[in-house]
């Protein structure tokens, strides 16, 4: 018969027997034979209870998936003649949505002959490319199909954990309502 090594439920080795022998101690003690590694030179087994094992290892995949995050594709859209205070509102959200762990298609759609001035759009997105940088990665250069340019942004990963373990330490100040701070007593 192959031989086995045992390991209790608790954790104790109870060394290296036959398969025979371990499956016997498995029935005087209540529980159940579970091959741990079979690729160990002899196969490791552990005496517990398999249902339970089953019940807890479900609970750490559920706890697993919970805590995931599922990265998204968002998408900012932009025109070719976007004025500089709406191009730095556009940059903050790609901000906001990439330090969520957001991926971002940044497009910028032309009308009517805009379309003659491709570069121009491609001039924006590599601009916005640039000014995210510090938090961001090309992930998908400048492309135009048909009247939309686009590109992906993903990002990087460095600085998001940075950020999300700077978030947790500082709490943002409450600021008054300006409602209330405009009443007189």
């Amino acid at each position: 018969m192959p031989q086995v090594r045992v390991i209790a439920d608790d954790g104790t080795q109870l060394g290296i027997m036959t398969t025979g022998d371990a499956l016997m101690l498995a029935r005087e003690r209540g529980v159940d034979l579970i091959e741990v590694s079979p690729n160990a030179v002899p196969p490791v087994c552990r005496l517990d209870d398999y249902g339970r094992l089953r019940y807890e290892q479900n609970k750490k995949d559920r706890e697993a998936r919970r805590k995931a995050h599922s990265m998204e594709l968002r998408e900012v859209k932009l025109r070719p003649k976007i004025e500089d205070h709406d191009y730095q509102v556009k940059v903050h959200t790609a901000e906001r949505l990439l330090f969520n762990g957001d991926k971002v298609k940044v497009t910028i759609m032309f009308r009517g002959r805009e379309i003659a001035y491709a570069q121009q759009g491609r001039k924006l997105l590599e601009r916005m490319a640039t000014d995210t940088a510090r938090f961001a990665t090309v992930e998908r250069e400048p492309r135009l199909e048909g009247r939309n340019m686009f590109m992906i942004l993903s990002p990087r990963q460095d600085v998001i954990a940075a950020q999300a373990g700077g978030h947790k330490a500082q709490q943002p100040a409450v600021t008054p309502p300006r409602a209330a701070a405009g009443k007189q007593a």
